[in-house]
């Protein structure tokens, strides 16, 4: 996955999954990062359910996530100010992590 650190941010792609079950950061497609949303895409409601899960996921204000490029589009360009590269990476691990199993 490709993230690039410029003086506005940290910039990467997101590639958006909209009517999913559950709101969930998948893991990574074709050098982005795959995130599932249960908001349809119409009325920008799919991106504003992006901007509020990623700065929800690296803990930064609303303001501070913008979609760049792609916003009607299933592939968009995210910058988020105030991370560092490796908390995106942190969310892309934690993504591939397998899940826990319960005992039945």
């Amino acid at each position: 996955m490709e993230i690039t650190a410029s003086p506005e941010g940290v910039s990467f792609y997101v590639q958006v999954q909209p009517r999913a079950s559950r709101d969930a950061i998948a893991g990574e497609h074709a050098d982005a990062l795959k995130v599932r949303l249960t908001a349809p895409p119409v009325d920008d409601r799919a991106n504003q359910a992006l901007t509020r899960l990623l700065a929800e996921r690296l803990n930064v204000p609303l303001a501070a996530v913008k979609i760049v490029a792609g916003e009607k589009s299933r592939r968009k360009r995210v910058i988020v100010a105030g991370v560092k590269p490796q908390q995106v990476l942190q969310l892309l691990a934690a993504a591939q992590r397998p899940a826990k199993k319960t005992k039945d």
